[in-house]
């Protein structure tokens, strides 16, 4: 009596399990398809700023009254209307002859740029080498926070900041005779930098096993050759994506080179003259542009140029960092 009581109950509880995994099967099946649609969602809304951005850059290269104003030529040569005995590179988009020359935005951007990683990139990585390997348990809850707490601070305010207060620090300290300056603009951008080249850093170091540090010490090293010659070099693909988000990020920048760069859009390698960005004078002149105009579609263009240098240097970036920890595995995948 007792086994058909049990058998009973095994073929009641055998239906309600059935019941029960098919419920979970398809919450599990419509989590998977929330994700994906989302992830479908986010690549499409990219998909179309590009095209938006290429449909309205395109004129620069179809449009014979786009072409005639500001030829695609006159973007990288100097200017047909610039005085024969001393041509130049202008960006002088609103005047009685326009000038459409990118090469000083570029350099400018380039300026900023160099100047930020030269600043975020030491700092970014000792910090991280620090918390990961030295500090205390309190020390690295404590510095931690506040480091990653820059990458909140909205960009306007680090802007401010240099325009205010660094840019005469700055200028006092080197002495430079214009107050902002790639200078400025470069370790304004420095501070937006190392929260990412810090973050992408320590987990990296974090990630390195723990038995290389243990064999490293009992073969009689320091912790700091410890730190230097094991951990950095096992964690270096990490170090290194995380200075290529830096530099993506450095590039693709506005408000701070808008507010603390002086906006001068010459060609000079004095890194104590003002400079204008590529995404500066995008936010500068898109508002009060002429829609449809040959400057409408120059500055599309150089939305456009933005949107290829940062992916040639994410993609490259990835490459690089994919190929750099097959050397350091041995190949292994």
């Amino acid at each position: 009596m007792e086994t058909e009581t049990v058998a009973t109950e095994e073929e009641k509880r055998i239906p309600a399990d059935l019941g029960r995994r098919r419920s979970e099967r398809i919450k599990e099946w419509l989590v998977e398809k929330f994700i994906l649609l989302n992830a479908m969602v986010a690549i499409g809304a990219i998909v179309l700023i590009f095209v938006f951005v290429g449909k309205e850059a395109l004129p620069v290269f179809t449009s014979p009254e786009v072409k005639e104003e500001a030829s695609l030529s006159e973007f990288f040569l100097p200017q047909k209307y610039s005085p024969e005995k001393s041509p130049d590179f202008i960006w002088q988009p609103v005047s009685e002859r326009p000038k459409y020359s990118i090469i000083p935005l570029i350099v400018g951007t380039l300026k900023a740029t160099l100047v930020a990683m030269l600043f975020a990139a030491p700092l970014g990585v000792a910090a991280a080498i620090y918390t990961s390997e030295f500090a205390p348990g309190w020390v690295k809850e404590t510095i931690k926070p506040i480091i990653e707490l820059l990458a909140g601070i909205p960009s306007v305010v680090l802007g401010f900041f240099a325009l205010i207060v660094l840019a005469s620090m700055i200028q006092s300290i080197f002495d430079f005779t214009f107050r902002l300056n790639a200078v400025n603009a470069g370790i304004a951008l420095g501070l937006a930098v190392i929260p990412i080249i810090y973050t992408v850093s320590e987990d990296a170091l974090n990630a390195v096993p723990r038995q290389y540090r243990e064999a490293s010490l009992a073969l009689g090293a320091t912790r700091w050759q410890t730190a230097w010659t094991v951990a950095l070099p096992a964690a270096l693909p990490g170090v290194f994506a995380g200075m290529v988000l830096g530099f993506g990020r450095a590039v693709g920048e506005t408000m701070i080179v808008l507010m603390a760069s002086g906006n001068a859009a010459i060609i000079s390698w004095n890194l104590g003259e003002s400079i204008r960005a590529l995404s500066a004078s995008i936010a500068a002149e898109l508002g009060e542009v002429v829609f449809g105009s040959a400057h409408y579609h120059a500055l599309f263009f150089l939305g456009a140029l933005l949107f290829m240098v940062t992916f040639i240097i994410n993609l490259s970036g990835a490459a690089y960092v994919e190929r750099l920890r097959l050397k350091l595995t041995g190949g292994k995948g």
